[in-house]
């Protein structure tokens, strides 16, 4: 799915769960906030890097506010039409250099969705035109670390900030 296609495309997971992945809609935010509900607030921290206990209203503009060029927003969704994850795809202006992030359900992680989803984002920052693609993690996150060492990102420090760490794969 690029950028002028609104088609869900299906991905299937390593455990074998099968998600419907769409670009978000501007009426996709009270869905987004509950969802952010059910993620854990270890995982919204590390996603937000703030404490909130909650989806903030200019979170969520971030998240529906895209101009599905440089910047995309995905919904991960069961058969059952549960929301188990959301992904963003964040370019630079030239298309160049982009950043991911993803969040999933606390009640669905382990199911190989964010493995999933993150090879999907990096076939479509390839389709971008972008030549590396980095995500920012803190050091805390060793799933998120751990799943984008093994996808090929290479992790280094970031000057000025111990407590983050920078991933990134180059195409």
């Amino acid at each position: 799915m690029t950028a002028t296609t609104a088609e869900p495309v299906q991905l299937a997971t390593r455990s074998g769960l099968v998600i419907d992945v769409r670009t978000v809609r501007p009426d996709d935010e009270m869905l987004l906030t509950a969802f952010f509900d059910h993620v854990s607030n270890e995982d919204r921290r590390f996603r937000f890097f703030t404490a909130s206990p909650h989806l903030q209203p200019h979170q969520a503009a971030t998240l529906i506010t895209v101009d599905h060029r440089q910047t995309e927003s995905y919904l991960a969704f069961t058969a059952q039409g549960e929301l188990v994850a959301s992904a963003m795809l964040a370019c630079d202006d030239a298309l160049e250099t982009a950043e991911v992030a993803i969040s999933i359900r606390a009640d669905r992680k382990g199911q190989g969705i964010g493995w999933s989803l993150l090879h999907y984002l990096t076939g479509e920052a390839r389709a971008r035109g972008v030549k590396r693609l980095q995500s920012i993690e803190s050091r805390e996150n060793h799933l998120a670390i751990e799943l984008e060492r093994e996808m090929g990102f290479i992790a280094r420090p970031v000057d000025g900030d111990p407590s983050v760490v920078l991933l990134e794969v180059c195409f």
